[in-house]
C-alpha cells in the first residue's frame, strides 16, 4: 500500500510523524519526507490513524 501526500496541503505539523514514524518524518525546513515508497500491512493502523488525525487531511491511503 502506499501513502499519498497532498504537499499544497501539507503544513508539517509532524502529527503523522508522532503516529508513525517509520513512514513519515519532519524535516528542519519544515518539510514533510515519506520514508517509504510502499508501505508494509503491518504499519496500516498506524496509517490510517495518521491520515485521520491529519489537521489539514492531507493524507490518503491507496491500496
Amino acid at each position: 500500500m502506499k501513502i499519498i501526500v497532498d504537499y499544497d496541503l501539507c503544513e508539517a505539523n509532524a502529527v503523522c510523524m508522532d503516529c508513525c514514524p517509520e513512514v513519515f518524518r519532519v524535516e528542519e525546513d519544515d518539510t514533510l519526507t515519506l520514508l517509504m515508497d510502499e508501505v508494509p500491512k503491518r504499519l496500516r493502523q498506524k496509517l490510517e490513524e495518521a491520515v485521520r488525525l491529519c489537521p489539514r487531511q492531507a493524507l490518503r491511503i491507496e491500496g
